[in-house]
């Protein structure tokens, strides 16, 4: 038996990259802009984090049962997952947003005569914390409900 029979790694896999790929047509529907980038980024909608566990615990209730240990495993790690999602990687996400926006206060604001502080500034290299982190509810939800179906849809093909 190979990788590719295995269908539940098969369908949570196949969920996470159709998922990226997905965000980048509908970031240019509500954008007005292509963004490549989105395929690899953290954030937006679907939710490709939902979608891969939502799609493992479809194909895994399907082969192993509903009333399975293994289905409850993947049950409770989905939940668990997706409230990170929404919970605390989106906090993260909103806090880096608070700092960028400091840093760039403090950046224009500052006044000062000192030419040794001036210096130190321009050698520190400026990078900005990651903003898009986390999800909003909604994009959990798309997520989970495109992995479902994907799981669902998938099991007929191999079954």
């Amino acid at each position: 038996m190979g990788v590719l029979d295995n269908y539940p790694l098969v369908a949570a896999l196949t969920a996470i990259v159709t998922a990226q790929l997905i965000k980048i047509p509908l970031h240019f529907l509500f954008h007005r802009e292509w963004d490549w980038k989105r395929f690899v980024g953290t954030g937006g909608m679907p939710s490709s984090h939902s979608a891969g566990v939502t799609a493992l615990a479809s194909a895994v209730g399907y082969q192993q049962g509903l009333d399975s240990a293994f289905f409850a495993l993947a049950v409770i790690l989905g939940l668990i997952v997706m409230y990170d999602a929404m919970g605390i990687r989106r906090h993260a996400g909103e806090q880096a947003i608070a700092i960028n926006d400091l840093e760039t206060a403090f950046d224009q604001h500052i006044e000062t005569d000192d030419p040794e502080f001036s210096r130190r500034q321009l050698r520190r290299k400026k990078k900005q914390l990651k903003e898009l982190l986390g999800h909003h509810p909604i994009e959990v939800a798309g997520g989970a409900a495109y992995g479902i179906a994907l799981g669902i849809a998938l099991h007929w093909l191999y079954f």
